[in-house]
């Protein structure tokens, strides 16, 4: 049975920077693709970014909302895929959960496995 747990949440400062990690048990993520999805008080999840499994042609996406500030990347021989947060923002305030899936999958909501999210909040 596979799990992903996501780490790394908190506050973060306006303009700040937070680096969040989804690792796993029972899954090969370099052999899945990952996404990271987020979902704010009253919104829908939105998805974040995604990476494709290592033997694709490394396709990486971005939300609109987060291109340039966010970068998503494979942490080596690890079974983690981490998230550079970078020049925070108040409306980046969510539950942020990672997703895997044996086929890449982009940003849809359709990966078979989830974490249970971690929340990251903007601090005063």
């Amino acid at each position: 049975q596979s799990q992903l747990v996501e780490s790394g949440g908190g506050s973060v400062q306006f303009g700040g920077n937070l680096k969040l990690s989804c690792s796993a048990s029972g899954l090969a993520l370099d052999d899945a693709g990952v996404a990271w999805f987020r979902q704010a008080p009253g919104k829908e999840r939105e998805g974040v970014s995604a990476i494709s499994d290592v033997s694709g042609d490394a396709s990486i996406v971005y939300g609109d909302s987060v291109k340039g500030r966010f970068t998503i990347s494979r942490a080596n021989d690890k079974n983690i895929v981490d998230m550079q947060m970078n020049d925070w923002k108040p409306e980046d305030t969510a539950v942020y959960y990672c997703a895997a899936d044996p086929n890449y999958l982009f940003m849809k909501q359709l990966y078979d496995d989830w974490g249970q999210g971690t929340q990251v909040t903007v601090s005063i």
